[in-house]
């Protein structure tokens, strides 16, 4: 089995249906390294009684901090529960990491269903070659400009 980094992330109204989604896939996720957001982390790893790697709470930059990871090719998949209902004042940050986990060509779920059939996936056991076509189109074509 590949051991992959999961990002877990939920909105503030979302918290709670992430905790239950983890809580029902215990046993998938902790053969896996698990990060998240400051307090998402924070109850994750209450509830779950396993070690999750804390970035700072979203609206000061874990968001970011996320990003960052998943650039540096340390985050494997992003689940993140958001509200897509509720405006938050850092939706900028928000729409970045979006952004960040497409370009680097992650699989992100945003809501239970996907959650459910990503955890679900025979990909979740084994190495998997993902195709960076579109940062590479974009690197490959600002190479001419140099």
């Amino acid at each position: 089995m590949t051991k992959k980094t999961i990002a877990l992330v939920a909105h503030d109204h979302r918290k709670n249906d992430l905790i239950q989604w983890s809580l029902e896939h215990k046993e998938k996720l902790q053969k896996h390294k698990l990060c998240a957001t400051g307090t998402t982390g924070k109850l994750l790893e209450e509830k779950l009684g396993v070690t999750i790697e804390k970035f700072l709470s979203g609206p000061i930059g874990g968001d970011f901090q996320i990003g960052t990871a998943i650039v540096e090719g340390k985050i494997d998949m992003l689940i993140f529960f958001w509200d897509p209902l509720e405006s938050m004042a850092h939706d900028p940050d928000i729409k970045a990491l979006l952004r960040i986990a497409t370009l680097y060509n992650i699989p992100m779920a945003c809501n239970q269903t996907s959650a459910d059939f990503f955890i679900n996936s025979p990909l979740m056991e084994s190495k998997y070659d993902k195709k960076l076509t579109v940062l590479n189109n974009y690197t490959n074509a600002r190479k001419s400009y140099n």
